[in-house]
């Protein structure tokens, strides 16, 4: 599915699967994506049937973050909680929470 999305995105110019493992009830996957701007996008998802974890790390050609997205479960008072991004200045709610989301905010950024 994510790598079927990746190949189909307006806004992917390459990727690269850095990881990938498949069981009976989910998958972990690492994914290096190059966009059409030469910013970068680092996935991670490990799903299961009782849990799920990501990390979307996006940055610029110069390796500056631009935003990030995670359920890392550190920002309590997020009231989004596990649910939080990145951005340079501070963290904040998210609402945001799948790869599609993260998609369609790159490219309104991107394609603008």
């Amino acid at each position: 599915m994510i790598l079927k999305f990746l190949k189909e995105s307006k806004v992917v110019k390459s990727f690269f699967v850095k990881d990938l493992k498949t069981f009976t009830n989910g998958f972990y996957i690492k994914v290096s994506v190059k966009l059409i701007d030469n910013s970068d996008l680092f996935i991670t998802e490990y799903v299961d049937e009782e849990e799920r974890n990501y990390t979307y790390h996006w940055q610029d050609e110069n390796k500056e973050m631009i935003l990030r997205w995670d359920n890392a479960p550190y920002h309590k008072n997020i009231s989004t909680f596990p649910h939080h991004s990145h951005k340079p200045d501070g963290i904040f709610e998210s609402f945001d929470i799948t790869l599609n989301d993260i998609f369609k905010i790159i490219e309104n950024i991107i394609l603008r």
